[in-house]
């Protein structure tokens, strides 16, 4: 039976329409409102508090914690400085993906995992032969993600930190109603947003603080409903429904490698060997993943298409559709599926593939595109998600 996370004494009041969620044996809202469009339009007008506490979190901290974490990722975390945060995936031996999530580098030998699905046992396996120690700190950490617009400036008011000069993908330290807490500039909505990192026995006072001076700038709970939309908008994938952990495949086309779920920019080759290395560099030696992950945009004067048009060039090229949602900013349904890297006859307009942006209109420094994925072109990678859109 699910349990309320440490925020659960103040979402259960505000949750009028008693519309909850199941997340890693946590209970989570659905839409707060018996419809989530306050919700939505708050991620992208205004600010939005959403409960992410059910992430899997680990302390990964010893002398060798940088080569254990080197060891299990796809990417390089030696280029990556201490307060920065990156997103990752790593792999099985044969390179299939396992899960993905981030990471943030605390300290030289210091840092904190994000992960999807429950890790302790794969980290431990490939930690052996190290002085590492792994901790799950899941339950002693509550976080919190306060996205959108006018969050930037909720922080600066309510927030004893470095807000102003944080920047994308880095994290500050500080504290919030007297509670320490760490705050990454990071989220899941393609926006403006911050991810507030707290430990649970105080995480009353910090939800209360935000949402006490949110007044202001408009702030609204938001749950997992408003929160899918505006991932799939802005093209960010979700294991179990965008693509599957190989550990819990059953087949081997539901088990993928980074580059067919648009993580291919996360792996560098050319690092010491991780877990996978061998089996995807035999995959780039054969010019790359034979399907990818593609954004799906559908024009709803066109769903009608089978009663008036036949789509025989598109047959059988789209081997599954995942995450789906009706878009508010882009004005059409849309959503991730998966597709042959080359489709005979599979018109432009009828698979529009999108780069994913990091936030919206932050500026020059967050350059995501078609090209990039959704990720900084300098190695060290300051992108949000894999872009698929």
């Amino acid at each position: 039976m699910p349990v309320g996370t440490a925020f659960h004494e103040r979402t259960l009041a505000l949750c009028e329409s008693l519309n909850y969620r199941e997340w890693s044996g946590y209970y989570t809202v659905g839409a707060y409102e018996m419809t989530h469009e306050h919700e939505y339009n708050a991620i992208r007008n205004s600010a939005a508090l959403i409960d992410i506490s059910p992430l899997f979190k680990y302390r990964v901290t010893g002398g060798d914690a940088t080569k254990f974490v080197n060891r299990v990722i796809t990417r390089d975390i030696n280029k990556v400085a201490v307060d920065q945060v990156i997103y990752c995936c790593w792999c099985d031996p044969e390179g299939k993906v396992v899960d993905d999530g981030t990471i943030t580098r605390l300290g030289e030998n210091e840092y904190r995992w994000t992960a999807a699905d429950p890790s302790l046992r794969w980290f431990s396996q490939n930690s052996l032969g190290l002085n590492v120690e792994i901790e799950d700190i899941s339950e002693k950490v509550a976080a919190l993600a306060l996205q959108g617009p006018t969050s930037g400036r909720l922080l600066h008011a309510v927030a004893d930190a470095n807000i102003a000069g944080l920047k994308y993908f880095r994290v500050t330290h500080g504290k919030i109603a007297g509670v320490p807490v760490d705050i990454s500039r990071t989220g899941y909505t393609g926006d403006l947003g911050y991810e507030i990192w707290v430990p649970c026995k105080d995480a009353i006072k910090v939800f209360d603080a935000l949402m006490d001076k949110g007044r202001a700038f408009d702030i609204h709970p938001a749950g997992m409903v408003a929160l899918d939309i505006a991932r799939i908008e802005a093209g960010l994938i979700l294991i179990e429904v965008d693509y599957i952990s190989s550990k819990k495949s059953l087949i081997d086309e539901q088990r993928y490698t980074p580059g067919e779920i648009g993580l291919g920019k996360l792996v560098d080759l050319k690092k010491e060997s991780f877990v996978g290395r061998e089996a995807l560099m035999m995959e780039a030696k054969k010019g790359g993943s034979a399907r990818r992950l593609v954004g799906l945009e559908v024009n709803w004067n066109e769903v009608e298409a089978p009663l008036r048009k036949d789509w025989d060039g598109a047959a059988g090229a789209v081997d599954g559709f995942a995450g789906g949602c009706a878009g508010v900013s882009r004005g059409a349904a849309g959503g991730e599926g998966n597709v042959d890297d080359v489709v005979a006859d599979f018109e432009e307009d009828d698979c529009a593939g999108y780069g994913g942006t990091g936030e919206r209109g932050a500026g020059d420094e967050f350059e995501h595109g078609i090209d990039s994925g959704g990720f900084a072109e300098d190695g060290v990678g300051e992108g949000g998600g894999a872009a698929v859109f």
